[in-house]
């Protein structure tokens, strides 16, 4: 019974962050949701052996940012080949300019390669530092130096106001 409580009192104190994390990695809500539920039921099976941990929440984090990964990926798929379907199946030319909707930072996020993208999230989202996201991921510390790095300069050019509009304005 207490196991069940501590338990329930890790998922309350850790969920949200969780799922925050991966809705950030995603961009949809409803899938980091799914993730963080699942990752959760992943940890409640093994929350004997868990709970010994020194930290089960990185644990947790890194399950999620696994399935976080295999959804973007399936995503990506889906992406290219649903517009070459439908054209397909209307003997049409695909529209290639359907995709997900984002707010101008989930585009950016979106539009920069996934190992930036998560390293991006897990330091300015999940408040990690460059040694625990190292760690975490199981790359070296001067590999997420230079994610990051790149990722930054990203996401600068692509939040930079266009150029052309400013001046039309």
């Amino acid at each position: 019974m207490q196991r069940r409580r501590d338990f329930e009192e890790f998922y309350a104190a850790n969920y949200g962050r969780v799922a925050a994390l991966v809705a950030a990695v995603v961009g949809d809500k409803d899938e980091a949701d799914d993730i963080a539920q699942e990752t959760f039921a992943r940890a409640l099976a093994r929350w004997p052996r868990l709970s010994g941990y020194e930290l089960p929440e990185a644990w947790v984090r890194q399950v999620a940012m696994r399935m976080a990964v295999d959804s973007v990926r399936r995503v990506r798929r889906m992406t290219r080949m649903l517009p070459v379907l439908r054209a397909a199946s209307r003997g049409a030319e695909p529209d290639l300019a359907s995709g997900l909707q984002f707010s101008a930072l989930g585009r950016a996020l979106a539009g920069i390669p996934f190992r930036e993208r998560e390293v991006i999230v897990l330091h300015y989202v999940a408040d990690l530092t460059v040694e625990q996201i190292a760690a975490d991921r199981g790359i070296p510390v001067s590999t997420v130096r230079a994610r990051l790095a790149v990722g930054r300069r990203r996401l600068e050019r692509a939040l930079e106001p266009d150029q052309e509009a400013s001046r039309d304005a």
